[in-house]
């Protein structure tokens, strides 16, 4: 079986809809989901985010509404975007990155329309991903989900990855939803 990493944050809505594809790929290729902090990989590179720029982040949400569209997906903004991801980033790690728990955050903030640090909306992502928000704060504050989760951005950077979502398969990175047909 051959193995991939796939570098995502839950921030980005192209993460979102290639994660609604990854299931296209080829049944032989195991899909190691790898959460990290974009935020980290534009300060390592020196650049921004497509929201940082106005004009950008118009095109952005509107082409992601086009996509989602033509895919025939559902999309809803979160309440507030962009938000700190951390928490949720850690969330998932704590839930073992399953596809389950990956799928189910991605359907709060994406479909729902849940921004991934309101406090008022932490409860959902656990129940999301069948933790109890005592395990959850508890879960996400060990150092060890703490490291992994840097670790995972120092891994990607490593590599050469400078954005989400990525897809390194033996050695060879695939950016961004326009590489998800190739």
């Amino acid at each position: 079986m051959r193995k991939a990493d796939w570098y995502f944050d839950f921030l980005s809505p192209f993460a979102y809809l290639q994660n609604c594809r990854l299931d296209e790929f080829p049944s032989n290729l195991f899909i190691n989901r790898k959460p990290l902090l974009f935020a980290g990989l534009l300060n390592h590179w020196g650049t921004k985010g497509p929201v940082e720029l106005p004009a950008k982040r118009l095109f952005t949400y509107r082409h992601v509404q086009w996509l989602a569209g033509q895919l025939e997906l559902p999309l809803c903004f979160p309440e507030k975007h962009p938000f700190n991801p951390i928490s949720i980033l850690r969330l998932c790690i704590a839930a073992g990155c399953s596809k389950k728990a990956v799928d189910s955050i991605f359907k709060c903030i994406w479909e729902e329309g849940l921004a991934g640090d309101d406090p008022d909306k932490w409860k959902v992502f656990c129940d999301a991903v069948g933790l109890s928000v005592s395990e959850a704060n508890e879960l996400i504050s060990k150092t060890e989900i703490k490291s992994e989760l840097k670790s995972n951005g120092e891994n990607a950077i490593e590599q050469g990855v400078y954005g989400v979502p990525t897809l390194v398969v033996d050695k060879h990175f695939f950016c961004g939803y326009d590489s998800t047909n190739l």
